[in-house]
């Protein structure tokens, strides 16, 4: 299972790009409610293989119809659903949103440079932001091609794109910012949980745990880095490396109050730790380090409270939270719906 994020998406079509046709289709607008945002992206092959998500999985067996006429007239082409009209297809294929979704298919190819995709790879995987620019399909911007711009951006993970008139044509520009990275400090058996997790999110993932029987590659595979260099390097790899959020959970005190007074030297968005108020209070001192001595607040018991108990539910606990900081999200339920348990 591949995780939906567009570095994953990249990764699978770089090494084949010139394997078979490739289409790349983007909603670019969107009205009322729906599943998929503008700027969401997603690729199709000539194999039938599709990768990533334009709506709630719906619609993309139809839009896979259209991407193939793209391939073979080398044309793009804008689509339309609309789940709130019972004579639109969108709404017979089941489209349970009600809102209407624009979309654009636009081949990928050599010739027209790849529509950028192997820039905006390369700057994904060097953890760089930037703006995406599509032209909208239609009259002149038939065979324009699409821009990459490195450039910084808002460090908000749920960036709006827009549409920009520039002389006549409309343009999709779409915010562009790496994937979370998160560092686990401790390579127990309740970090496994996490590590994978995360990964299936898309995140990138290390482990830091210098004990030789902690943090084994086999039980790590999903890890995109394993450390095991002295507690005063973590500093610089989380500079270096652009980590976004660090948990520690080594179960050692002395090891995580290390890694704190070390990680509270640098900006981190989220910090959490593993363990009651107490182990907090505990790890602290042996830090050195007193609440207002922190960078960051440092969240502890690391989680949201949904009461789980088992490495697994504990692991999506700490996620949960940890998704929520970094995407600036409020933790209460879809819903808006608080339920109470009724009174026998």
């Amino acid at each position: 299972m591949m995780a939906n994020q567009l570095s994953n998406l990249l990764a699978v079509w770089y090494p084949n790009r010139d394997s078979c046709d490739w289409v790349l289709g983007t909603v670019y607008k969107t009205e009322g409610p729906c599943y998929r945002k503008a700027g969401a992206m997603m690729l199709f092959n000539s194999f039938g293989q599709q990768f990533g998500m334009l709506s709630g999985g719906c619609l993309e067996s139809d839009i896979q119809v259209y991407a193939r006429r793209v391939m073979q007239t080398g044309k793009p082409v804008t689509l339309c659903y609309d789940g709130s009209d019972e004579d639109d297809l969108s709404f017979q294929l089941g489209i349970g949103c009600g809102g209407t979704v624009y979309i654009m298919l636009t081949p990928v190819h050599a010739d027209n440079g790849y529509q950028c995709l192997d820039q905006l790879r390369e700057t994904l995987i060097k953890r760089e932001s930037g703006q995406y620019i599509q032209p909208i399909p239609g009259g002149a911007t038939s065979s324009a091609r699409a821009e990459y711009v490195a450039k910084a951006v808002s460090s908000d993970r749920k960036p709006q794109a827009w549409i920009q008139n520039k002389t006549g044509t409309d343009y999709l520009i779409t915010p562009v910012t790496p994937d979370p990275h998160l560092l686990v400090v401790g390579g127990g058996i309740d970090a496994r949980p996490v590590v994978s997790m995360a990964k299936q999110l898309g995140w990138t993932v290390s482990v830091w745990d210098p004990r030789p029987a902690n943090a084994r590659k086999e039980f790590f595979m999903d890890a995109d880095l394993l450390l095991r260099d002295p507690v005063e390097s973590l500093p610089e790899f989380v500079t270096q490396q652009r980590v976004d959020a660090a948990v520690m959970m080594s179960h050692s005190i002395s090891l995580d109050a290390a890694a704190l007074a070390q990680l509270n030297t640098v900006s981190l968005t989220f910090m959490a730790l593993l363990g009651p108020v107490h182990r907090k209070q505990q790890v602290m001192e042996r830090a050195g380090l007193a609440e207002c001595d922190l960078r960051q607040p440092l969240s502890g018991p690391a989680g949201l409270d949904i009461g789980g108990e088992l490495p697994e539910s504990i692991a999506l606990s700490i996620l949960s939270e940890c998704h929520s900081v970094l995407y600036k999200a409020k933790t209460i339920p879809a819903s808006g719906v608080v339920r109470r348990e009724l009174a026998a």
